[in-house]
This record gives structure tokens, sequence and C-alpha cells, in this order.
């Protein structure tokens, strides 16, 4: 099969390979899919580009997420799998060298979820990493219905997707956002208040919204960076979910403003998440996307040749939604 790989870490286009590698082959308890597209997420470029996390394995197949079509079943996989349209997460993660850029990857059938007609291969590509992450971060610290929840970034790959989960949910949905096109996105997606962070004062716009009784739970995209605005605006007994922090990786964080509010903090990365709340977000995913009209976000489309240009756009920051490589191009 065709595919891209890398046998030590670097910029994408100095150790990125596109080439000929042997069709892996579905063992006990896996399924092996035909892959139409992968989804490039900034966590794939910072594991090809190094130096942490340092590499696994001598050879690695980049890229977590894709979708495509069952074309092969282990042994203990039920036969009704086979030609199922079906979208993966964790593809090059959790024990795995091969992940989704590539003609075919062959993992656990628990890892993989059914893909309805209306959704194309490469939306299904978004619904691995940005998608599971935004309903972790939403529903981590229990029920949103009838709450009030802050999603920052809120026209992100994972933050368009919080937004729409929290509002489906059943929660009252501020987004904050740098650009007017992207507070046309986050409400597109739902959100009931958006806030543009570079022009407006944040926790002063959500106090006036909330009337002075700030949000109960806060999605949150750069925990550091954020840090004073996101505590000025929650509650008491409010809570934090966080899946990223690059505005400044080591905050120093006020412990006892934390405690004397009772603040809880969650920081979660999907890979590593309980069992359980990954079989939840697939469930509950699965019946969300099954109604058409859902926003998913394909930001650029690449052959599987172009995969070190797909990785560049990623890290050149800017884009809305996912980039996804399209191997059987």
């Amino acid at each position: 099969m065709r595919a891209v790989w890398y046998d030590r870490q670097g910029a994408a286009d100095e150790v990125l390979v596109c080439g000929e590698l042997p069709t892996p082959e579905a063992g006990p308890g896996e399924v092996r899919v035909r892959l139409e597209a992968s989804g490039v997420n900034p966590s794939d470029t910072y594991r090809r580009r190094g130096p942490e996390p340092r590499m696994e394995y001598p050879r690695v197949v980049p890229n977590s997420d894709g979708a495509g079509v069952v074309d092969q079943t282990g042994p203990g996989v039920p036969a009704r799998w086979l030609g199922k349209r079906v979208w993966l997460y964790n593809g090059q993660r959790n024990g795995r060298w091969m992940g989704t850029a590539a003609e075919y990857i062959a993992l656990d059938v628990g890892l993989v979820t059914p893909l309805p007609e209306h959704v194309s291969f490469a939306e299904g590509a978004t619904l691995g990493v940005p998608c599971m992450t935004a309903h972790r971060c939403v529903f981590l610290a229990g029920p949103v219905h009838g709450r009030t929840v802050l999603v920052t970034g809120g026209a992100g790959a994972v933050g368009h997707y919080a937004v729409q989960l929290a509002k489906w949910a059943g929660a009252t949905v501020i987004a904050t956002v740098s650009s007017d096109a992207k507070a046309a996105r986050a409400r597109a997606g739902g959100a009931d208040h958006v806030i543009n962070y570079r022009n407006e004062d944040v926790a002063a716009r959500i106090r006036d919204v909330t009337q002075g009784d700030g949000v109960d739970h806060v999605v949150e995209v750069d925990f550091g960076g954020n840090l004073a605005a996101t505590l000025a605006s929650l509650r008491p007994n409010g809570s934090i979910a966080v899946y990223a922090t690059n505005g400044d990786r080591t905050p120093r964080l006020p412990v006892r403003e934390l405690m004397g509010r009772n603040i809880s903090m969650h920081a979660m990365s999907l890979p590593g998440a309980p069992h359980e709340a990954r079989r939840r977000a697939q469930r509950d995913i699965a019946h969300w996307v099954a109604t058409p009209g859902r926003l998913l976000s394909v930001a650029r489309r690449f052959a599987l040749y172009e995969t070190a240009a797909a990785h560049r756009a990623v890290e050149a920051g800017g884009k809305i939604g996912t980039v996804v490589v399209e191997p059987q191009r």
C-alpha cells in the first residue's frame, strides 16, 4: 500500500517519506479500514517534529484520525462490520506505530464508529481528536443541561464542536473568538453569546451576560494564557476543563483562590482518557451526527503525497477546522 512515514523527527519537508509499505492485516479483535480521509491534528505535528514526545518506534506512519470503509475483519469481530463506512481515532497512538497517513489501517474494532451516509469521509476524519476532545471537555465535570458553559476559542477545531455539543445538551453557551468571521462561525454553531477577546473585556462581558453570576463550566483552549480572565468569569463551585495551554505552559496557579471558591480544574488528553469516557463520546457523537446539518469542519484537503504540505498548513495556524489528507488520491 501507499503510505507516508518518518524514521526520525524533524521538519515535515525533511523527514516525511511517501512510498510503499506492506498492507496490514486485521488481527484478533481488529478491523482493517480502507482509508478515504486522514485528519491532521496539531498533536500529530508535535509528535513528528519532536523532540518531545520522543519517537516510540523506529518508524512512524503519522496521524491519529481517519475515515473509510471496513474491508476486512479479524478473528472475533462480527462480519456485519464488513463494508461499513466508519470514522476512527487513536490510529497512531497507544501502542500503534501505523497511523492514518496510508491507504489502509488495522486497529481494534472499539476505535471505529459507523459513519452516516450523509457525512463525507473528509468530514468523518474530523470527528476523532477534535470532536472527542470537545465531548470530554464539555461533560467531564457533569451534565451541562440548564448550565452556562464558556468555550474559549469557540471557532477552533475543538471549540466549534464544544459549542455545538454543549448547545445540543441544553446549555447556554458563551464563546470567545478573535475576529468577526470567527464570531459568525461560533454563532452558526449555536453560541448564545460571542465575545471578541481582542477588543472586549471577556470577564466584564460575561458578568454582564450572566447578571453577575459567572459561568458554571469552561472548556479551555489556553489555560495559562487565559487564566486571569477565566477565573474572573467563573462562579463559585464552577469547573474548568483544560485541553491546551500554549500561551503559558507552566502557569502559576492561585491555589488558595481555587480552594476558597471551590473551583475544580480537570486537565485531559484524549489518548489517555478513561476507556468508558471515550466509549461514551463515540456513542454520543454517533447520535449527534446522525442528524443532518451538523457543522463538520474541513479546513483544507490534500492528496497523500502532499502530507508534508498538510502538516505545514496545521503548523502555520489560522486554519478553521481540520486539515485532511485523502489517501486514495
